[in-house]
């Protein structure tokens, strides 16, 4: 009992900070909206969002990403490659007001693990695209 209380207190503060990024997000969405909906809610549109992505990552690149929503907040999220090609760093915009809520650094490794996920999602992408006819938001960034 005592092992399970000293989890529940280390583990408390580091799920609260976890969240604590998007606390202050200027605009809400459902999970479950369409990716259609949430491009018409947001104040800022894609391109403005990647250059603002981009901003603090001189040499980088954007290899995937788009609208979405995280912990209920409309948001962009692009991961950008480092120019040194070291890992890449996910960077979450405030789809209202264009604000960087977040900024989180994914080493090689991780970048490393996420490829064949990344691949069965594109594949997957492809596969609705083929049969709904409409759009995918499960794709990597064109190249």
């Amino acid at each position: 009992m005592k092992r399970l209380m000293m989890a529940v207190l280390v583990a408390l503060p580091l799920a609260a900070s976890a969240n604590s990024a998007f606390k202050d997000c200027s605009m809400k969405a459902a999970k479950t909206a369409k990716k259609a909906d949430l491009e018409k809610m947001a104040t800022i549109k894609p391109a403005e969002a990647k250059s603002i992505a981009l901003k603090d990552h001189a040499g980088g690149s954007i290899v995937k990403g788009g609208i979405e929503t995280e912990d209920g907040c409309l948001v962009y999220s692009y991961h950008v490659k480092d120019a040194s090609g070291k890992g890449q760093t996910e960077v979450f915009v405030d789809a209202g007001n264009g604000m960087v809520l977040k900024n989180e650094h994914e080493g090689s490794v991780r970048t490393a693990m996420e490829k064949p996920v990344d691949k069965t999602k594109e594949l997957a992408g492809k596969t609705k695209e083929k049969v709904t006819g409409e759009p995918s938001t499960n794709q990597a960034m064109p190249k």
